[in-house]
């Protein structure tokens, strides 16, 4: 019931791919598997038919093996396109996005194979560009933002240098700097991207902004006392050194000339010391920081400021301002690591309460969350040895973590309960041992192979007991190797005994090897009793293996020494071997030139020579046969001396075996007329009596029995089988492919004349291994050649063909002879006369017919119209099929348009139709 159903998925696949699973070729089964991929199949008919077709040509499978690896590497794609597009999407919600964080999203996204140039990551990874570009462009107007306030600072300290009515005339366009530059950081803070920037950035757009309006509140107020100074001489000067000056000389009060308060001199040894002191600390927070390490840089700018409140007096403005600049790179420093570190954190406490949320599908084991929980405190640790640790976030991981390991005790409770049952289990399988053994002295029925297969069954047993700790197998593989020792005590002896035998054997088979003449009885019972041996003593296969390697080498090496001398004798190469290989080599010779009419002339030539040899044999046998013949046709008194005619006439060679045609009797009877003794005259003086010769022997017309050419009455007669299985039976038959009708004199196998030929000739001499290989080698090339060529033909009058419609050329159409057999001479008339005409009608039912006619497949778009054809032709039951009226629609055809459609149609039909 199985077959029926097979049958028909197969016809069902068939039809389905446009026949690829009947085509006769490897070669036409792949095309036909290519074309049906064009038409976009089903994954599911992909599966079915790739399945059904690998098992049968692996070769045409091929398009449909990498189809689907397409298909399911394009859903992986999907998949992890799916994933990064997620992650890609929380990132974007975020209101406060980390540029690093952006950046390993395209990095790791492109390291797991995501398609980042296909949808929807392209437009996602656009958006994060986008993104990360906003963010970095506020963190570049930040920067821009600080040089302007500091520009505008430093314009407002150079108008305290000049006169104050200078300063009055460009308040008002300082005033409206200072409010722009106001309404840009208002702008700034207002951004929705504001929270993503750098930490380090808010703290200096802030301190740009008190300084700045520090500054310019400070010029306002000592501006306008200037004013008020100006307007009225009681008015206080403004703490503008220049500006009160000048607003003195205007009130004719003179300068004040006392001399400013120095300050007291130090002593150079001591500032000298505190200065050395202060650099050796500034030097080492400059190391830190250039390391990277925030515990320690924190350390160190304590220690500097410490430094510099005790003896900041006492240091030199150089030195102060190196140390202020570490000071910051530092608290820029620790700022960062510790929002790093915090952030690393906060990573490995959702990690660590991710182990507890886990689906009940997706729940990890007991050993795995003991991996995870052990990799998760490692990594705790190395973030709290690179910045400030936090307390709040390692309370919330540490119960994260002691919560999860709840699941490692339990698995480490359950694995010690398993523990002693495995322990207890190898146990009980020692005693058993034991008690086997007690019981099992020697082998049952004297089988030691089933007493090592048990010994065997036991170690196996052993092997899948169990795991248990490495303490307890320490503990119970010395009392199981003791019990397996004293269990295989019997069969270990007996082994060594066995392996005594076997040397002695191989012994022995040395020397007979050695000797000068092979004794194949004797090697063949030595060879029984190590089979003898072998199966009834079973040893370890590798050390049986060196043995029986040991034991067979003298003997191989006396065999290929038998080989050697064999081939040496056939070596010599006789004359018929010698005029096969010169043929042979004369056909290689062809099939390289590419002739045909030279091919065929080679393969001729080839066969004459592999007969070549019975022919002179017949030739040599008739001469011999007439030697023997004429001494007995003579007569008394013809060429022979008196005494000789009184000897009494020898006995007559016995008659060699020669062909017997109706030519050959007919000579033979004609010879022994004419060669008959002539009657003796009545005068003639009387002679003694003598034995009358004996009359020639009659050739011989039927025997009953073996008459056979070749055949000799007193042997049996051959097999008609062909001899003893492993004979070679190249011996007296025609050379192969010498019976494919091609030019050069070969006949058909199975014809009249190679009947009668078989019959004739007595059976050519056995070939020597080289001139058989030579010649079946060179034969076979042959043929290829002769078929590659047969297909190029077809294919070039194939082309001329179409070419010929479509330059409406008659005389591009090829000959007959070209086209080939298929084609009936009135056939090829009608597309003569189809090309020369006019185009004429729509040619679409003529191809409809040429594809039913050539079984090939019709494109999509037609099949509607082929199926309407095919129900059509159902109701004309005397027309005939398309089959036999292929080759006026071939007409129709060429009596239509020309449309590069229709012509690849045309052409995919008539490869079939018209092929050799």
């Amino acid at each position: 019931m199985t077959a029926p159903h097979k049958n028909n998925d197969i016809r069902h696949l068939d039809a389905l791919t446009g026949g690829a699973f009947l085509a006769p070729t490897s070669g036409e089964r792949a095309t036909r598997v290519r074309a049906w991929l064009a038409t976009e199949p089903a994954s599911e008919q992909l599966q079915e038919v790739f399945r059904e077709l690998s098992a049968r040509d692996k070769g045409a499978a091929r398009p449909l093996r990498e189809r689907l690896d397409e298909i399911r590497r394009a859903k992986g794609q999907e998949l992890v396109a799916t994933e990064w597009a997620v992650k890609a999407q929380g990132l974007l919600a975020l209101a406060k996005l980390n540029i690093a964080d952006a950046l390993a999203w395209q990095r790791d996204a492109a390291k797991a194979g995501a398609p980042l140039s296909k949808e929807p990551l392209l437009t996602l990874k656009g958006s994060l560009a986008d993104r990360v570009r906003v963010i970095e462009d506020l963190q570049h107007r930040v920067q821009v933002q600080r040089e302007a306030a500091v520009l505008l600072a430093q314009r407002i300290e150079v108008l305290s240098t000049k006169s104050w009515v200078a300063a009055q005339a460009v308040w008002e366009a300082l005033r409206s700097d200072v409010a722009h530059w106001q309404s840009q950081a208002t702008a700034l803070l207002a951004d929705a991207n504001w929270a993503s920037v750098d930490l380090k950035f808010p703290p200096l757009l802030e301190a740009s902004r008190g300084q700045l309006l520090a500054v310019w509140e400070a010029f306002q107020s000592a501006l306008t006392q200037a004013v008020a100074a100006a307007g009225e001489a009681t008015a206080p000067l403004p703490p503008v050194p220049v500006w009160a000056d000048e607003l003195r000389q205007a009130r004719g009060i003179p300068a004040d000339a006392s001399p400013k308060a120095q300050k007291p001199k130090v002593d150079p040894e001591l500032r000298a010391q505190v200065s050395a002191a202060v650099r050796a600390v500034l030097a080492k927070l400059e190391a830190e920081i250039a390391e990277g390490h925030g515990k320690a840089s924190a350390g160190a700018a304590a220690a500097l400021r410490s430094a510099l409140k005790d003896s900041g007096r006492l240091i030199d403005d150089r030195l102060e301002n190196q140390a202020h600049a570490a000071l910051a790179a530092a608290g820029e420093l620790e700022g960062w690591q510790r929002w790093r570190a915090d952030q690393l954190r906060e990573e490995l406490v959702g990690r660590a309460q991710a182990l507890l949320t886990r689906p009940p599908g997706q729940a990890i084991g007991g050993r795995k969350m003991q991996e995870a929980l052990r990799t998760l405190r490692e990594q705790w640790k190395q973030t709290d040895q690179g910045g400030v640790p936090n307390h709040a976030m390692w309370k919330r991981f540490d119960e994260a973590c002691n919560e999860a390991h709840k699941v490692v005790e339990a698995w480490l409770e359950n694995l010690k309960l398993q523990a002693a049952e495995t322990r207890a289990k190898r146990l009980a399988l020692i005693e058993e041992l034991r008690a086997w053994a007690d019981a099992n002295k020697t082998a049952l029925d004297d089988d030691w192979r089933g007493f090592s297969r048990l010994l065997h069954e036991f170690g196996e047993r052993w092997r899948d007991a169990g795991h248990t700790s490495e303490k307890t197998f320490a503990e119970l593989q010395p009392l199981w190797l003791a019990a397996m020792q004293s269990a295989a005590a019997p069969l270990e002896a007996l082994q060594q005994r066995s392996i005594q035998l076997r040397e002695s054997m191989i012994e022995e088979a040395g020397l007979l090897g050695a000797a000068p003449l092979l004794r194949v009885d004797a090697v063949k019972a030595l060879q029984q009793r190590w089979q003898a041996q072998a199966q009834a003593v079973p040893v370890d296969r590798r050390l049986e293996q060196k043995l029986w390697d040991a034991f067979r080498q003298p003997i191989d090496q006396a065999f290929e020494r038998k080989t050697v001398e064999r081939h040496k004798a056939d070596a010599a190469v006789g004359e018929h071997d010698r005029r096969v290989i010169d043929a042979a080599q004369a056909l290689e010779v062809a099939n390289q030139s590419g002739d045909a009419q030279r091919i065929r002339a080679a393969m001729g030539a080839l066969d004459a020579a592999l007969r070549g040899q019975a022919q002179a044999q017949n030739l040599a046998r008739a001469a011999a046969i007439a030697e023997q013949q004429r001494p007995a046709m003579t007569g008394p008194g013809e060429g022979a001396s008196g005494d000789a005619a009184l000897a009494p006439s020898p006995e007559p060679a016995p008659e060699p075996q020669v062909e017997l045609t109706t030519d050959s009797v007919s000579a033979q009877g004609a010879v022994a007329a004419d060669d008959a003794p002539a009657p003796q005259l009545a005068d003639a003086a009387p002679v003694a009596p003598t034995a009358a010769p004996k009359p020639p022997p009659k050739p011989v017309l039927a025997v009953r029995g073996d008459d056979r050419p070749g055949m000799r009455k007193s042997e049996p007669a051959a097999s008609a089988r062909g001899g003893k299985f492993g004979d070679r039976r190249d011996a007296g038959r025609p050379a192969f492919g010498a019976a494919r009708g091609d030019a050069g004199g070969e006949r058909r196998l199975g014809g009249r004349e190679d009947r009668a030929t078989r019959f004739d000739e007595p059976p050519a001499p056995r070939l020597g291994d080289a001139a058989f290989r030579a010649q079946r080698d060179a034969l076979e090339r042959a043929q290829l050649a002769l078929r590659k060529l047969a297909a190029q033909a077809h294919g070039e009058a194939l082309g001329q063909l179409l070419s010929a419609w479509e330059k409406r050329d008659p005389m591009r159409v090829p000959s007959a002879q070209d086209i080939g057999p298929r084609v009936a001479p009135a056939t090829r008339a009608a597309w003569l006369q189809a090309v020369a005409a006019a185009p004429g009608a729509d040619p679409q039912v003529a191809l409809l017919r040429l594809e039913m006619a050539a079984e090939a497949p019709t494109p999509a778009e037609h099949i509607a119209a082929r199926r309407m054809l095919q129900l059509q032709l159902l109701t004309r039951r005397n027309d005939p099929s398309p089959a036999q009226t292929w080759g006026q629609d071939v007409a129709r055809v060429l009596a239509s348009d020309f449309d590069p459609a229709h012509e690849r149609r045309l052409r995919n039909v008539l490869k079939l139709l018209l092929k050799p």
